[in-house]
């Protein structure tokens, strides 16, 4: 197991929600101190079955 120093304890959690359906499908880590923007990824939706734009929601 690796070591968690003060590096390893800035992060937060972030759900990913498609832009489509409405659907909160993935949750994600990203870092606290380097927030620049809105995280927005291509994903697979189950519901539609294809890749579509998701971004990010804190819950």
């Amino acid at each position: 197991m690796a070591k968690k120093g003060k590096k390893g304890m800035a992060r937060e959690y972030v759900w990913l929600k498609c832009t489509e359906t409405g659907d909160l499908n993935y949750r994600t880590s990203r870092n606290k101190n380097n927030i620049e923007g809105q995280l927005k990824l291509k994903k697979f939706c189950p519901r539609l079955r294809k890749h579509t734009d998701h971004v990010e929601v804190r819950k």
